[in-house]
């Protein structure tokens, strides 16, 4: 998929006007400018982006070598782990290396891809928590189909399915950036190459660039949400029905872990997005960007292992055969 997405915009590229073609770099401005702070702030992303990777690494391994976590649950929590660690390694190793090199510039084609993969990952995290919803609906309103909807063929076609629409989402978005032209000022106001910045900076109309990434993104984060909606109302109404306190509370303790990662994502990404066209403030908008891109993958793995009792008995498991084997 790379070498298409390379080959196209290449393609796209070379039927550019001249004065398009010679564009060749953008310059990140990351967060702060002032020396003093460059070596804290590189202390502070890259302790984040140990602990993303370290932490959920962890939940990958604990999962993968745990047979009482092989269940559709933890299946799509070892894959929401996997493409948080996607997600945060398109952006933070960048922003080190240019604090390491004092070095801002970042290619045109660079930029794509960080651009391209960034919002590749973003919505595969948004699928993958549908579906970890759905699969919560399940498993609560239908305890008795549960194992006969949620099937291991079932589960696998939901990422596939998830990767899928993501990729084509995203393709068009990134495909529309190499059909504009940009002036002078190449400075991009933020840490990465987010497409609503590289948009600000270009000479063409955006007009229909804009409303395709409102229209577009708008209508997958409200079926993606709406899925999310429906599935907790009606696990919320079947948990109401249940007699015992302590039942509810066991119903609703394997749903609080979701939860909490719904609430952070999608409050900080509604936040991100569709405050950008009437925010001004780049400071206020690129500190939401990095709760968003960096800040949420690092809290998963402690969110989960935290209030989840399985996944702490797995980790305990797997420190013991690693002890054992030693």
């Amino acid at each position: 998929m790379l070498i298409l997405f390379l080959s196209s915009s290449r393609k796209v590229k070379s039927m550019l006007p001249r004065n398009q073609t010679q564009f060749s770099e953008f310059i990140l401005l990351r967060f702060s400018e002032q020396p003093d702070q460059q070596g804290p702030l590189f202390g502070l992303f890259l302790g984040m982006y140990l602990v993303t990777v370290v932490g959920n690494l962890l939940i990958i391994f604990t999962i993968g070598s745990d047979s009482h976590l092989h269940t559709p649950m933890y299946f799509f929590l070892s894959n929401l782990s996997s493409v948080d660690i996607c997600l945060v390694s398109t952006t933070v190793p960048k922003m080190l290396m240019s604090i390491l090199t004092q070095n801002k510039v970042i290619s045109y084609i660079d930029c794509l891809i960080q651009m391209f993969f960034f919002m590749v990952f973003a919505t595969v995290d948004n699928f993958l928590l549908t579906a970890m919803a759905y699969d919560r609906f399940v498993a609560i309103c239908h305890p008795l189909r549960y194992t006969t909807i949620m099937s291991p063929h079932f589960c696998c076609l939901l990422v596939l399915l998830s990767w899928i629409v993501s990729f084509l989402n995203t393709l068009p978005h990134c495909l529309m950036v190499t059909h504009l032209s940009f002036c002078t000022n190449h400075e991009i106001q933020h840490f990465f190459c987010d497409l609503a910045e590289v948009l600000k900076l270009s000479c063409s109309d955006t007009l229909i660039s804009y409303i395709l990434i409102y229209f577009v993104s708008g209508l997958v984060c409200f079926l993606s949400f709406t899925g999310i909606f429906f599935s907790y109302s009606q696990i919320c109404s079947s948990i109401l029905k249940v007699p015992s306190a302590t039942g509810k509370y066991k119903a609703f303790s394997t749903c609080g872990s979701h939860l909490s990662i719904v609430f952070l994502f999608y409050g900080t990404g509604f936040g991100v997005y569709f405050s950008s066209s009437t925010s001004h403030s780049s400071w206020k908008s690129t500190v939401a960007s990095a709760v968003y891109a960096v800040v949420i993958p690092m809290l998963n793995p402690f969110i989960y292992t935290l209030r989840n009792r399985d996944i702490k008995d797995g980790i305990r498991r797997l420190i013991s055969r690693i002890g054992s084997s030693q």
